[in-house]
């Protein structure tokens, strides 16, 4: 292995919130001089949007605060993909259940999470395809990115 963590940012269509946490995670990461350190990928725990771009409104949410969008096509997470990751990161606590599901109950060491259980205020993201409110889905994602990016920045790679 290369000493790298691997991450995956997992929301529901992997067009909206894991797209930009894993752009928001890549701009942060490269800010510190930490990039190198990480493989850092998203998904969706369903496969309906897959082959789909990110949404307009996280392209243009991400745009507008100067972070560069990760080239992106979504994908569906797969049972394998509890080998290939270290650090599974939810959404929302209905992604954590899905993503339980599609590992068939074992994780093989992954960490499955929610983004926002890194920060001292563990809650879910609310998807900004159903609200239309990319504003508070991009605050809560900076907020949990910059709190996983902190606490991973500590451990040991």
């Amino acid at each position: 292995m290369d000493g790298k963590k691997r991450i995956v940012f997992v929301c529901l269509g992997n067009i909206c919130r894991s797209p930009m946490a894993e752009s928001v995670f890549t701009y942060i990461a490269a800010a510190r001089g930490e990039l190198g350190r990480y493989v850092i990928a998203s998904a969706g725990t369903s496969g309906e949007e897959a082959g789909n771009p990110v949404h307009r409104g996280t392209v243009s949410k991400l745009t507008s605060c100067g972070i560069p969008v990760v080239p992106h096509r979504a994908v569906q997470l797969t049972g394998d993909d509890c080998r290939r990751f270290d650090y599974v990161v939810c959404m929302e606590r209905a992604n954590v259940r899905a993503v339980h599901h599609i590992f068939g109950g074992r994780s093989h060491g992954a960490a499955v999470c929610r983004l926002l259980d890194f920060t001292d205020n563990p809650r879910d993201i609310a998807d900004p395809w159903f609200t239309g409110d990319f504003d508070t889905t991009y605050r809560d994602v900076w907020e949990g990115c910059t709190a996983m990016a902190e606490k991973l920045s500590s451990v040991n790679v």
